[in-house]
């Protein structure tokens, strides 16, 4: 086994660059190796927001799984991985998640993570959240998930929307313990001039 595997999954809430970035900094990360899974909205979202197909994310990963196929490795409790990341996660995904529906492979394999004791990260995609997001938020964090809706950081003066999207992948990275140069890292106020 690599030094670590993290499942990654793209599903169609607006944010698809947040899940491609992250393949991308883990394809070019020694010792970790990605396994990925895109629901059908996913694909949609990619090309509507990326110009992306399916096979150009794809590439990006180790392994590939269709989200039809409930019987794949990731959906066993005896895969080992150091987690699952959900970027963008649907408020349709979460629901999935926070009521144990799996009825694909990514609730699924969020499921596993969960009962196995391991780190799910949800970059949950929605404004305004209504009490049902809410509810399913806390559920999932009751169980043990993280919800991390990919807000931006200005303390950082982030000049492009590279350096905002970095900075929201690099704070994923650290809950992995995923050694990375993304962004700098804080040191404090500045005091007044």
């Amino acid at each position: 086994m690599p030094g670590q595997r993290l499942i990654v999954a793209i599903t169609g809430a607006t944010g698809a660059v947040y899940g491609v970035r992250l393949l991308q900094v883990l394809r070019d990360t020694q010792d970790i190796e990605a396994h990925l899974l895109v629901s059908d909205a996913g694909v949609l979202s990619l090309h509507q927001e990326l110009d992306l197909g399916r096979k150009e994310v794809e590439a990006l990963a180790h392994v590939v799984y269709n989200v039809r196929d409930i019987g794949a490795a990731i959906a066993s409790g005896s895969f080992q991985s150091d987690g699952m990341v959900v970027a963008p996660c649907s408020m349709k995904t979460l629901a999935a998640i926070a009521h144990g529906l799996s009825d694909n492979l990514i609730a699924r394999a969020a499921d596993v993570v969960l009962k196995e004791r391991r780190r799910l990260v949800l970059l949950a995609r929605e404004t305004p959240l209504n009490l049902a997001h809410l509810r399913n938020m806390t559920a999932v964090t009751e169980m043990g998930g993280i919800i991390f809706p990919p807000l931006p950081a200005f303390y950082q003066r982030p000049k492009t929307i590279e350096d905002m999207v970095d900075h929201t992948v690099g704070r994923v990275l650290d809950l992995f313990a995923i050694p990375h140069a993304m962004t700098p890292r804080w040191k404090g106020l500045k005091g007044e001039t």
